[in-house]
């Protein structure tokens, strides 16, 4: 998943670089529709190789582990947010602002796998 959010999130970012003005449903839209259809091929063949573990619910370490994780990336898209908000208003426009905070949505969710795997490897 972190995997399909790089790309797809670089790929974003492309297109908004190289249309920063044009309608946000217009770049929005070819970026949702690649990142739903990846994720479900990516589950459902992750399900298909390890079904035992597919059905399993998270123990104890896993749930906080994944509480702490989402914690931190809930820091980095507020950061984001703020960042986002600081540039609307030193001159961007509505338009600039809403690509900034589908990235930083983008960049805090890549952050919560980042630190799922760094907090995994810590506990083990």
């Amino acid at each position: 998943m972190g995997a399909i959010m790089l790309v797809t999130g670089v790929w974003y970012a492309q297109l908004v670089a190289a249309a920063p003005q044009a309608p946000v449903i217009g770049l929005l839209i070819p970026y949702v529709l690649p990142v739903i259809v990846l994720s479900i091929i990516a589950q459902a063949v992750l399900a298909f190789l390890s079904p035992r573990e597919a059905n399993a619910r998270a123990d104890e370490r896993e749930r906080i582990v994944m509480d702490r994780a989402g914690h931190w990336s809930g820091i980095v898209l507020g950061l984001g947010v703020i960042a986002a908000i600081s540039m609307y208003i030193g001159g961007w426009s509505a338009t600039l602002l809403v690509h900034a905070i589908v990235g930083a949505l983008i960049v805090a969710q890549l952050a919560e796998y980042l630190f799922q795997v760094f907090l995994f490897r810590r506990t083990i």
